[in-house]
């Protein structure tokens, strides 16, 4: 059993309402509470810096369920990191940079809604020239990595917008947490 917190990290457009990651979210909670303890916090609906820090403590393994605006996250989460990945709690100064992590023995999965489609990745002739989806997570990684964590494999869904085939991803999400979390 581990100790599971899912983050909703969707940030409401007049254009994007949110409902995607948020039935991603609740998929989860309802497929990992079977066997693990789960938290959940949706940054959208405010949070307590405090209270975040101490589920981050709790937690085996973090879960980022969000889309990708602008090729990173929504602005709020971008400002949840900030405010509460904090100096003594999440990372300490060391001698050699990016080393002083202190949430070690951490994991963490990206679960991201992208407008881009597929075809767009691992291709050479296509817009990422040629990079994964986790290079096009690179940045993520790299913060979770100054944290000390470890990552899991990053999960997708594409072209949400002009193609939005929710059953599909509910069953690629079920079979990504599956293999996942019972390596």
């Amino acid at each position: 059993m581990k100790n599971i917190l899912i983050i909703n990290g969707h940030q409401k457009y007049d254009s994007s309402e949110g409902n995607l990651n948020q039935t991603l979210m609740d998929h989860m909670v309802r497929l990992l509470s079977e066997e693990n303890k789960v938290k959940t916090t949706v940054v959208q609906n405010g949070y307590t810096i405090s209270e975040e820090q101490e589920k981050f403590v709790w937690a085996d393994v973090v879960i980022y369920q969000t889309p990708i605006y602008w090729f990173s996250v929504p602005g709020l989460l971008k400002t949840y990191m900030d405010e509460v990945y904090a100096y003594g709690v999440f990372f300490t100064g060391s001698r050699k940079y990016g080393s002083g992590g202190l949430l070690t023995h951490k994991k963490y999965m990206f679960s991201t809604t992208w407008n881009a489609p597929e075809k767009a990745f691992n291709d050479p002739t296509q817009f990422f020239k040629g990079n994964s989806l986790e290079a096009a997570l690179c940045h993520l990684h790299s913060a979770h990595a100054f944290l000390g964590m470890e990552p899991l494999k990053s999960f997708a869904c594409y072209d949400v917008v002009k193609n939005p085939n929710i059953p599909q991803f509910m069953t690629d999400l079920a079979a990504h947490l599956k293999a996942v979390f019972h390596e």
